[in-house]
């Protein structure tokens, strides 16, 4: 088993979370709305990759360990 399958995925909102950050300060950082930033969380189908690298890279996890439900 490789250390990417051995590692639990997490959501948007728990990566955010276990960064400290607020959904206002993520937004901010991420240069978007904290609305917009709620509706990834909620629904992160529509999520283009770009805004999922710079979020990863900001949450501080690879993208691979982020789980869609």
């Amino acid at each position: 088993m490789s250390k990417l399958q051995s590692v639990p995925p997490i959501k948007l909102s728990a990566a955010r979370n276990n960064a400290g950050l607020t959904q206002k300060e993520a937004a901010e950082k991420l240069g978007i709305s904290y609305q917009t930033l709620s509706q990834y969380e909620r629904n992160p189908s529509g999520v283009k990759l770009g805004m999922l690298q710079k979020m990863s890279e900001l949450y501080g996890i690879p993208v691979e360990f982020i789980f869609f439900k």
